[in-house]
């Protein structure tokens, strides 16, 4: 119920931002701006401000929005406001105009990723579940279980860790960028003394760094108890007689030591032909049981795999992730700077196709995340409002002719030869554009749709 309204507010709050960033910025440089609209389409709500000449309108359709301003280009102007037209600007003014709305974009970024920081958001503790079979987690001798307390790049210093979340975003730049890990890890609540683990993420593919990463890395979640939630009437869990709360502690004659290892352990369980069914070994209020188990199978597209229908895994253990107002606002900084860096550094690969093109996303799946993240509380849905608005920013500011950043490359070539692009050549650029942005959003749409339905 939440995704549509949350989708929403979400697209119509970042266009307004990017628009204002236009907006604002024109008006500063003495632009005469003739209407600022949020959607298009039939306009639902119109307003002007006393003494100001901007009409302002929200209209039908949430899917964008316009700066309007006074152009010799678009259309006939009064002699005696020629010099409100953007067109008759000094060129730094144009493209200060041009390039403030995806600059309002990662300043909100900025402004979100600092109200999470301040406030504070409760996290998964940094402590590892089993690894993945045969991943680089496994082959560095990590068995689950280990604290991770600091990180760091190849030979760098050691930073501390808040959380399994930092712990992902720091795997996830390493893997980018192409440079192994040191992890120091220990026991929770030990005396002993910690350990380095390498983990070396420069050898991986580099058409690995997509959905599979995490896989591949060994590292997918935070320990959690292997215990049973929600069962399905009529599947394999229920006919074997499991139910909400049952505590695996062994599979065969395999120990199981948190959820992520049952889950694999199920995966691997495939019925036999015989229909011979597992033992499995749990408890259940303070009792031991075994049960036998027969699993289901369904087909992947890494072939077949054991199911029992049931939630597998309990919650896992939580921490406050706070920071102090100098520390937060800088940490969010550094926050946008990275994920839009490394959002550039992703579409690089996919251009070169050294990364997976499905890793591109459409509004199918911002929607979905959208509602998720609203029904997870206010902090997560902030979170996602600070990565799309980044995103935002990032995307118009590529040069690309009908965005943002196409007309600052024309501003630029226009600073270098003193001499701006003929219309015969900024006609074929905006069609050009247009033809990469719609190949961009089909492909982003196709993804949605294998997403969702694959």
């Amino acid at each position: 119920m939440l995704t549509l309204p949350a989708f929403i507010l979400a697209l119509g709050l970042l266009v307004a931002i990017h628009e204002y960033g236009h907006y604002r910025i024109a008006v500063a440089f003495g632009v005469k701006v003739l209407r600022f609209s949020i959607g298009f389409g039939p306009a639902l709500y119109t307003w002007r401000r006393p003494g100001n000449s901007t009409e302002f309108r929200i209209c039908l359709l949430p899917l964008g929005g316009y700066v309007s301003m006074l152009d010799e280009r678009e259309a006939p102007v009064q002699p005696e406001e020629k010099h409100l037209a953007f067109n008759n600007q000094p060129l730094k003014a144009r493209a200060a105009v041009v390039a403030a709305g995806p600059l309002a974009n990662l300043l909100l970024a900025v402004f979100l990723y600092a109200i999470v920081n301040w406030v504070g958001v409760q996290q998964p503790r940094a402590i590892l579940a089993s690894p993945s079979l045969n991943s680089l987690a496994e082959k560095a001798g990590l068995v689950g279980g280990e604290l991770v307390r600091q990180a760091a790049f190849d030979d760098e210093e050691l930073e501390p860790l808040r959380s399994f979340d930092e712990l992902r975003w720091y795997l996830t730049q390493a893997a980018l960028r192409g440079r192994d890990v040191r992890l120091s890890v220990g026991q929770d609540n030990s005396d002993r003394a910690d350990r380095e683990v390498v983990l070396p993420l420069s050898a991986l593919a580099p058409d690995t760094v997509d959905a599979r990463l995490f896989q591949s890395i060994g590292i997918t979640s935070p320990r959690t108890l292997p215990v049973l939630g929600q069962v399905v009437a009529g599947g394999a869990a229920d006919r074997a007689g499991l139910k909400p709360g049952d505590v695996v502690f062994q599979i065969a004659s395999q120990r199981i030591n948190d959820g992520q290892q049952l889950r694999q352990v199920i995966r691997a369980t495939l019925p036999s032909a015989e229909g011979q069914p597992v033992t499995w070994q749990i408890e259940r209020s303070g009792q031991r049981l075994s049960l036998p188990v027969l699993t289901d199978s369904k087909r992947e597209p890494q072939g077949r795999v054991g199911v029992i229908a049931a939630f597998v895994g309990g919650a896992p253990e939580m921490t406050q992730v706070r920071y102090g107002w100098i520390e937060g606002l800088t940490a969010a900084f550094e926050k946008t700077w990275d994920m839009s860096v490394l959002t550039l550094r992703m579409m690089g690969q996919m251009l070169t196709g050294d990364a997976s093109l499905k890793n591109l996303s459409g509004p199918l799946t911002i929607a979905d995340y959208a509602g998720k993240s609203a029904s997870q509380g206010w902090e997560s849905y902030l979170l996602f409002l600070a990565v799309i608005s980044l995103s935002l920013g990032v995307l118009n500011l590529l040069p690309l002719p009908v965005l943002d950043g196409g007309h600052l490359m024309y501003y630029l070539w226009e600073s270098v030869t003193g001499r701006a692009v003929s219309d015969l050549w900024m006609n074929r650029f905006q069609r050009a554009g247009m033809a990469v942005l719609m190949m961009m959003m089909s492909l982003a749409l196709f993804n949605d749709v294998a997403r969702l339905f694959g």
